[in-house]
């Protein structure tokens, strides 16, 4: 398994996971993602979804 994963949404780079103890921590990739950064998911695919939930609804839905 991959401990580092980039993550695309809409053919745009929205940031990398890097595997850690308790998940995958978020960096974000371009200003668009910046309130992802450092979150931590239990997945690099959940953390692929909230990058696409976060263009499609916007980020209130994600952070909250």
């Amino acid at each position: 398994m991959s401990d580092t994963y980039i993550i695309e949404v809409s053919s745009e780079a929205a940031g990398i996971v890097v595997r850690e103890k308790k998940g995958f921590r978020f960096f974000a990739a371009s200003h668009r993602f910046n309130s992802l950064d450092g979150r931590v998911f239990s997945s690099a695919r959940e953390a692929e979804r909230a990058a696409t939930r976060f263009l499609a609804v916007g980020h209130e839905a994600i952070v909250a």
